[in-house]
Order: structure tokens, then C-alpha cells, then sequence
């Protein structure tokens, strides 16, 4: 009961010292020592409170959040898209079971977008299954007739528009796995980047071993 009755506080006073003494009390609660409850955020669809805070400042606590803004480094493109599950928290393995999001948490995003850019931009297929024939949209896209010079702009595009194996295979299942940069709970978005390369292996390798 009596921690129902007491605030969140983030204050000093109710700590000991470094040494193991008590402090004294000097002073009562402050309202700039203030704590919140954590927001929580759950995958879910978008609802968003604002919280007024100090100043007259505001936060804006996401309570469910299902889209948000992804960046691909390799490719400098940011795109809109939707979060679809939470897979891996390295804090609390109860966040993966309850899908909730915080900042740094890995999450599978819907590959789509990225997929659509690539595709309009190289004219080469991403993460296509072999043998698997593509839609007739598809086809016109990819083999539309263009001038020498588009060609030819293209073609130079291609030697350098390589996508790891592991990303590749990521975009074939149409979904790929993203690192949370934002605070869902503080600003109400879940805006990230890609995973890549060593930072990828890393986290595949981390999944693979919560599995097993």
C-alpha cells in the first residue's frame, strides 16, 4: 500500500552514499525531482499522449505505435514503413513477449518500400525467388525501353548497387530486421535504421542463441 501512496522519485535523498552511511533528510519532495511510470509502448495502432512537462514543455508518449521512419545507410534512403514484430531486446526478454518498443530494440519491418526504390533505381530485382515469374507490372518496370543515356546511367549504377547475401535474403522473406533509434515513450515515434553488415551478424548471431 505504501508504495502505491509514494511518487516515482529521482531525487538523492532516499539513497545512501557511496560509503553505505544514510543521508539526512534535509528537505521534503520537489516537484523537479519528479518521476513518470514508463510509457510502454506496445505494437499496436497509433495512439499518442502528451504529457506536459517542465516549462511548458511537452513529450509525447506513444502507448501503441505500429509504423515508423527507417533509414537504409548503405543506400542513404529513409522510407515510411510498418513495424511488424519485436525480436530481440538485449535488456528484458518479457519486451520481445509482450512486443513492446523501446529505443535499441530489434524489430522486423516490412521491406516493401525499400524494395520499390531499389528496384526504380538499379532496374535490377531484389530479393526475387528464382524460377518465380514476375508480374506483368514488374516486368514493365524493370524492362521499359530507355534512351542510350539512362542506359547507360543505369548500367553504372549496377556495379555499385551490390546487397549483402544476409539483406538479400531478408527482402526475398519480405520482411527485414531493424534497430529502434528513437524514445517511443519521449517524442511518440519509432524512427531506425537497418541492420548491416557486422552489426547484422552480430545481432542474427544473438538471435540464433535465444532460440536455441
Amino acid at each position: 500500500l505504501q508504495s502505491a501512496i509514494m511518487g516515482i522519485s529521482r531525487d538523492k535523498w532516499h539513497k545512501r552514499r557511496a560509503t553505505g552511511g544514510r543521508m539526512a533528510q534535509l528537505r521534503k519532495k520537489r516537484k523537479f525531482e519528479l518521476g513518470r511510470p514508463p510509457s510502454n509502448t506496445k505494437l499496436g495502432q497509433r495512439r499518442i499522449h502528451t504529457v506536459r512537462t517542465m516549462g511548458g514543455n511537452k513529450k509525447y508518449r506513444a502507448l501503441r505505435q505500429d509504423h515508423g521512419n527507417f533509414s537504409w545507410g548503405s543506400e542513404a534512403l529513409s522510407r515510411k514503413t510498418r513495424v511488424i514484430d519485436v525480436v530481440y531486446n538485449a535488456s528484458n526478454n518479457e519486451f520481445v513477449r509482450t512486443k513492446t518498443l523501446v529505443k535499441s530494440c530489434i524489430v522486423q519491418i516490412d521491406s516493401t518500400p525499400f524494395r520499390q526504390w531499389y528496384e526504380a533505381h538499379y532496374a535490377t530485382p531484389l530479393g526475387r525467388k528464382k524460377g518465380v515469374k514476375l508480374s506483368e507490372e514488374d516486368e514493365a518496370m524493370l524492362n521499359k525501353r530507355r534512351s542510350k543515356k539512362i542506359t547507360k546511367k543505369l548500367n553504372a549504377r549496377k556495379k555499385i548497387g551490390k546487397v549483402e547475401q544476409a539483406l538479400e535474403d531478408q527482402f526475398t522473406a519480405g520482411r527485414v530486421y531493424a534497430k529502434i533509434a528513437s524514445r517511443p515513450g519521449q517524442c511518440g515515434r519509432v524512427d531506425g535504421y537497418i541492420l548491416e553488415g557486422k552489426e547484422l551478424e552480430f545481432y542474427a548471431k544473438k538471435m540464433k542463441s535465444k532460440k536455441g
